[in-house]
């Protein structure tokens, strides 16, 4: 019997065949072979036994994660992002190209990336380009080519405002000129879909009232952008992918495009799912982000679309930054930083939500593992299944904890978690085959096959 580096043994695991026991077996940092049953034999030269309170799942996948290094990595940055995303189970992350200084919207802001992700990842992490004006004018598209040839995993664009100067929203030209160039080389665009022309017609946000910044990003905008990007992927036969959707409004738009054969993926995130507008509190600014979080009857259509697989994942869109630019001591939503700090606490935080709503662990790794697996183009990430990585997550699903910001990896302590009681602790990490050492920094750069 040929020897194995490692054998994982587990009573109960999720595999693309459903939850089941299995003895696992690792070659090289990949899985050769998935056994049924946790006691059957196999040589390897260390095992992992999991508890009877215990999950075995694969590592969670995250395409949706704003490390913001280099340029402004006191807002997160990469060895930070990459152990709290360790430490919640993640094994792979795709870094979003802005709110990095340069932007990784040129072949030289990617080397810039690289250079600053160099000896700092826990876990694997790759990169979305950046679709900017600069890039996307007829005529101008050549460098999303070349950054395409490089390996991103796609191309992120806006189209409305961004929060940052340096990363431009695209005109609707600019967003058909940039699809029909992605579409050429068989490239993704992946879209911030707020309409701009609706929010600037929206009343302004200000003060401390949650009710008034929400009313300054109204549902429609999200409907009206997503209508265009839907009319673009369609004309163009480009692959497309709605980020972040909050708007439930929208779901009989994405399910005709579907219909109609639109090549088109959508994710939404933890906060969208388990947060509610009715509960924020005044001056809550750490809830702030666009699009914004809806009321609960907008969640629980969320759901359905999710358990139906009209959404297609779940992902953090952690959008840190410093404490201060929160803007916690005036609580004004008009001028704090929109984004959530969840990264660490996804899992857990889906799951409460989750389990009280009869899903199962196979949906959360359909919706946390597989799916943005299959959206960013990752292969061999996110499944328990031969010729996969070997990335695994240790689960205990019962086991209850509060969650304080100040014990997380995140660089800044700011999240609307903070306080919260979850249910779904990851109490293991394994990287290839090997547990991981949130000092070891044993993660890759990914790029495209």
């Amino acid at each position: 019997m040929t020897q194995h580096d490692l054998a994982v043994r587990a009573r109960r695991a999720v595999t693309p065949e459903g939850e089941r026991p299995v003895t696992v077996g690792v070659r090289d940092g990949r899985v050769v072979n998935v056994l049924e049953g946790e006691n059957t034999p196999l040589i390897a030269r260390r095992e992992i036994v999991l508890a009877d309170d215990e999950v075995l799942l694969p590592g969670l996948v995250d395409s949706h994660v704003h490390v913001n290094e280099p340029g402004r990595t006191e807002w997160e940055g990469f060895a930070s992002a990459t152990r709290a995303a360790a430490l919640g189970g993640i094994t792979t992350l795709v870094d979003m190209p802005l709110n990095s200084v340069p932007p990784t919207t040129t072949v030289s802001g990617l080397d810039a990336k690289l250079a600053a992700a160099e000896g700092k990842l826990t876990i694997d992490v790759g990169f979305w380009g950046g679709a900017v004006p600069e890039n996307s004018r007829p005529g101008a598209t050549k460098e999303l080519a070349r950054l395409w040839e490089r390996g991103v995993f796609g191309f992120k664009a806006f189209l409305s405002p961004s929060g940052v100067e340096e990363f431009g929203h695209l005109s609707s030209g600019e967003l058909y000129s940039a699809a029909e160039a992605i579409g050429e080389f068989g490239g993704r665009l992946i879209v911030h879909a707020e309409d701009p022309t609706v929010l600037d017609a929206a009343p302004p946000a200000s003060g401390r009232d949650y009710a008034a910044f929400l009313a300054s990003r109204p549902d429609t905008a999200e409907n009206e952008a997503i209508a265009r990007v839907i009319d673009v992927a369609r004309a163009t036969g480009t692959r497309a992918h709605v980020l972040h959707l909050s708007s439930a409004s929208a779901l009989p738009l994405i399910a005709q495009a579907r219909a109609d054969g639109v090549p088109l993926t959508v994710e939404t995130c933890p906060h969208y799912l388990t947060l509610e507008a009715e509960g924020v509190p005044a001056g809550a600014t750490q809830y702030k982000c666009c699009p914004p979080i809806r009321d609960a009857a907008n969640r629980d259509l969320l759901w359905r679309a999710l358990s139906d697989g009209l959404i297609d994942c779940v992902v953090s869109d952690h959008s840190p930054s410093t404490a201060d630019l929160k803007h916690l001591d005036t609580g004004d939503f008009g001028t704090a930083w929109g984004g959530v700090s969840g990264l660490q606490v996804g899992f857990p935080a889906v799951w409460t939500e989750a389990r009280r709503r009869g899903a199962s662990l196979e949906d959360m790794v359909r919706w946390m593992a597989s799916g943005p697996a299959r959206v960013a183009g990752l292969s061999g990430k996110g499944a328990i299944a031969p010729d996969h990585d070997a990335d695994f997550a240790v689960v205990a699903p019962e086991e209850s904890f509060r969650v304080d910001v100040g014990a997380l990896e995140h660089r800044n302590p700011v999240s609307p978690y903070d306080g919260t009681e979850l249910v779904g602790r990851v109490r293991r990490t394994v990287l290839r085959g090997h547990d991981v050492d949130l000092a070891a920094r044993a993660g890759r750069m990914l790029f495209r096959d």
